[in-house]
């Protein structure tokens, strides 16, 4: 039995290795923190992003509409992937955009310290200027605005802006995306100016989802202290939904516009176990502004079935096949899903077996 103090003193030394080596499965991961000159760069961003928009609304160019012409062909939509590995599906998605070269605009967020491959064909040249990223963390919310700022700045006929990861894959062909997307909002009402009965404008929704019934709600709202998230955000505001969304192009102004609730929002978490502002910060945002704008409902099918540790149900090789692509486009809103997460790498072949025959076949 160990008792002297020498003998006390040098277990405890040797155990100090010992604690280094097992504290990063031990311990919760530490947020990181976004540092100023990031914060500077992304400010000076979304400035040029909102000011050029406003210039084209001078100019009367299409970013300067609050509804979409939907018979204008011109009218784009902007991919944006969010990233941290290699883009696995790369040639599924290079099938998907095949033909359609002047409908969209790809844009590629990777994270700068993990070695990612730039594929070539339709995501050459498609990686911007990126900054660290962590899951459940304010980097993720960054990460997406820097994304929807440069594809604001890039072509003002970008029109709907779709988050994805490299885990995501289409359930559709592009024609059928784009139709779902495009096809004409119902005019349910009129407008009203004196004796004047005008048509109401068509006013695209973004596809984004907005729950305030969550049992852990509260429990996330107060990660980061009991009142930390006040004025801006009270509780009864605050909202969950998927980081994966399509929007409008004026609710990607909103985004890149807002300042009060980002500085809520990046704040760290003393709780990192109830910590995942990528999942609040929007909903909560677009609930704020324009609740009625938004269907608060995702067109990204996510499984959460059997999750563990916050991670949705991961498909792998020996799932995929043509009826797990029916099932996935099943929704309960008038809306087939357009897109799936979560795959391994291993599901590309048997995906790409199927997509002739099934993925792009309406």
């Amino acid at each position: 039995m160990v008792s002297s103090p020498f003998a006390i003193s040098a277990v405890l030394l040797l155990s100090i290795p010992l604690l280094f080596l097992l504290a990063p499965r031990i311990l919760p991961p530490r947020q990181i923190p976004i540092p100023l000159s990031d914060e500077v760069d992304d400010l000076a961003l979304f400035r040029r992003a909102a000011a050029l928009d406003s210039a084209h609304s001078a100019s009367n160019l299409p970013s300067s509409f609050t509804h979409l012409g939907a018979t204008n062909p011109k009218l784009k939509i902007a991919f944006l992937f969010l990233t941290n590995s290699d883009l696995h599906f790369a040639p599924l998605w290079e099938q998907f955009f095949r033909g359609n070269e002047d409908l969209y605009n790809i844009y590629v967020h990777a994270d700068p310290t993990v070695q990612v491959a730039h594929p070539a064909g339709v995501f050459e040249d498609r990686f911007i200027a990126a900054k660290t990223t962590q899951r459940a963390s304010p980097t993720l919310i960054s990460a997406a605005r820097r994304l929807l700022a440069t594809a604001l700045l890039d072509d003002p006929y970008n029109a709907f802006f779709a988050i994805l990861s490299q885990h995501c894959v289409p359930l559709h062909s592009f024609r059928f995306v784009h139709h779902a997307l495009f096809a004409p909002p119902r005019v349910k009402s009129a407008l009203s100016v004196g004796s004047t009965r005008l048509p109401v404008r068509l006013r695209y929704s973004s596809f984004i989802e907005i729950l305030s019934n969550s049992s852990s709600l509260w429990k996330r709202y107060t990660a980061r202290g009991r009142y930390a998230m006040l004025p801006e955000v009270p509780f009864s505001k605050f909202r969950v939904g998927s980081q994966f969304f399509v929007l409008t192009r004026r609710h990607a102004l909103v985004v890149v516009k807002d300042r009060q609730l980002w500085k809520k929002f990046k704040l760290p978490c003393l709780r990192s176990d109830s910590c995942y502002p990528e999942e609040h910060y929007f909903p909560t945002l677009l609930s704020m502004t324009d609740p009625n704008g938004c269907t608060h409902y995702t067109l990204t099918r996510v499984n959460w079935t059997g999750s563990t540790h916050g991670h949705p149900h991961t498909y792998r090789s020996a799932e995929i096949s043509a009826e797990l692509i029916y099932r996935l486009r099943q929704s309960n809103s008038n809306y087939s899903y357009l897109f799936a997460r979560k795959f391994t790498p291993d599901c590309l072949q048997p995906l790409m077996n199927i997509a002739g025959t099934v993925i792009f076949r309406d």
